[in-house]
Formats: C-alpha cells, sequence, structure tokens
C-alpha cells in the first residue's frame, strides 16, 4: 500500500516527535541544579543526574533516579518508601543517620547500604557539616521474604582492593554490592542491581572499553580526570569525552563504555550495573 504525501508527512513527524533514545548521557555533579522530590524538605535538597528529575529522564528505562542528597546540619529528608524500587546509598562525604522502618544506623563517608523495596527510610543529620549521599534506585518487582531488621552498611576503604581476571592490570577493584548470588562482593543483597564497584586506575591507565548486553551502568569520577570512553565516533564504537571529577555517565545496554585515567593522574571511578528489565537472568554471577 501506498502512502500518501499528507500520510509520509504525518509519519516523519511523529518519528521526529519522538526521537531517538540517546546510547549515553552526561552529567556535571557540580554543575547539575536542585530539583524538589519527595525526599525534599527545607534541609534537605536532591541534584538529580539521571532518571526521576534529570534531563532525558526516560532514556534509563531500569534505573529509576541516580543523584544526590545533601542533608544541611541538623537536618533530615523525608521519609520515603517504594513497593517496586530497590535502592542503595552511597555516602560521599559527611556523616549521618539512615532512619529505618525499625530503627536507625550510622553512616560515615565513604558506606554504602542496601536499602530493600517497601521498607521507609530516609536520612538525617545530626552533625555540623553537611551530609553527601549518592541516591540510586533500581526497578524491582522482588522483595526479599525476610526483611533485615536493619541494612548491613560497609565502607569502600574496608573492602579489599584487587585485580579482575579480565581486565588491564592499570586498575584495581573494590567489589562493594552484588545480587542476592554473588559470592564475591562484600554486601550481596540485591536483585536488579547486579554490581556496585570501586575502580582505581593507575595514572594512564585504563579499564578498557567493553559493552554489556543485558545491563545499563553509570560512572562516576570520584576523583582524578581523564577520558570516557562511550559508544559514539565514525566507526560507531568508540568516542572519548572529557570526565573529572564529579562528572557523570549514564549508558545504555550494548554501548561502549570505558575510562582512561589522565598521564600522571590516578583515578577513581564509582561504577553501578543493573538489569535492564526483561533481560534478567536469574542465579548467574556476574
Amino acid at each position: 500500500m501506498r502512502l500518501t504525501p499528507i500520510l509520509l508527512l504525518l509519519s516523519f513527524a511523529a518519528l521526529a516527535q519522538r526521537g531517538i533514545d540517546p546510547t549515553f548521557l552526561r552529567a556535571d555533579l557540580q554543575a547539575t541544579g536542585e530539583r524538589k522530590t519527595d525526599i525534599s524538605t527545607a534541609t534537605c535538597h536532591y541534584k538529580p543526574l539521571f532518571g526521576d528529575g534529570a534531563p532525558n529522564a526516560s532514556a534509563p528505562v531500569g534505573i529509576v533516579r541516580y543523584g544526590e542528597a545533601t542533608v544541611d546540619p541538623a537536618g533530615s529528608c523525608a521519609i520515603v518508601s517504594y513497593s517496586n524500587e530497590e535502592q542503595v546509598y552511597v555516602v560521599l562525604d559527611g556523616a549521618g543517620i539512615v532512619r529505618y522502618a525499625s530503627g536507625s544506623v550510622p553512616i560515615r563517608k565513604e558506606d554504602f547500604l542496601y536499602l530493600p523495596p517497601t521498607v521507609r527510610h530516609g536520612l538525617q543529620n545530626p552533625a555540623g557539616e553537611p551530609l553527601h549521599v549518592m541516591i540510586m534506585g533500581f526497578r524491582s518487582s522482588s522483595i526479599p521474604k525476610t526483611l533485615a531488621a536493619l541494612p548491613d552498611v560497609a565502607n569502600i576503604e574496608d573492602v579489599p582492593l584487587q585485580a579482575v581476571g579480565g581486565h588491564p592490570s592499570s586498575t584495581r577493584y573494590r567489589l562493594l554490592m552484588g545480587d542476592i548470588y554473588s559470592k564475591r562482593d562484600r554486601i550481596a543483597a540485591a536483585h536488579t542491581l547486579t554490581s556496585l564497584f570501586l575502580m582505581e586506575i593507575a595514572p594512564g591507565g585504563t579499564n578498557q572499553p567493553h559493552h554489556h548486553e543485558r545491563e545499563e551502568e553509570i560512572y562516576l569520577v570520584l576523583e582524578g580526570r581523564g577520558e570516557i570512553a562511550a559508544g559514539s565516533g565514525l566507526d560507531g564504537i568508540e568516542g572519548r569525552f572529557p570526565a573529572q571529577t564529579g562528572t557523570a555517565y549514564f549508558f545504555r545496554l550494548n554501548c561502549t563504555v570505558g575510562y582512561y585515567s589522565a598521564p600522571g593522574v590516578s583515578s577513581r571511578v564509582l561504577a553501578v550495573r543493573s538489569w535492564y528489565p526483561g533481560m534478567e537472568l536469574p542465579g548467574m554471577e556476574h
């Protein structure tokens, strides 16, 4: 059947309006502005980098939110719970408390913890300095049969630094969190999240470009500077883009992803991977 000129114009207009989903997104923690969300109060401020509240919010599919919460001294965030979202907190700076359904747990710089769906939780800062926490949320329909009385909390510096097979020797890894099947991560509790880890990359080193067929991924540069490898460029395989402390990149599944630390500069990069909805492989170690 032949389309009339009017129908052709309507079809092209519909495609233009829908747009093309980006292969990757870039955000800057320092440049991102505050947005009100369900945790916001007069003393709790949220900067959305990806997902809810951020530009191109629909590009991440399994990742609901990824951003920084700042809690003022003597401040607190609103208590929240999500029926189909698991969350991870990573403390960037400061100290405070995570209020939990059955109590509270203290947190400090570079602590990380897992928060399952349905459980009410929130941040509180009784200290005299601001508390900065990365909040990550992932779509999940799985609820643990037995909910822990309090979340398991660990610190990045207490997780051994190690080489990982198949990766360059210039990068060492701290394997922080995995799913419930993980045998290698410090905390094995998640369902949609598959791996939360820290990369420590030597000057001029790399974690080499690669891709994931079933997972979305985010990199956040905690320290250092270099170049992010992302699926782009004339050959469609790899483009290089500047990155420094506070730079974050979201990578769609099958996007080329990697990092090159600048000559003479060491880098620390926080990374998280999670299942793209419908592509889970239960029981597989990652």
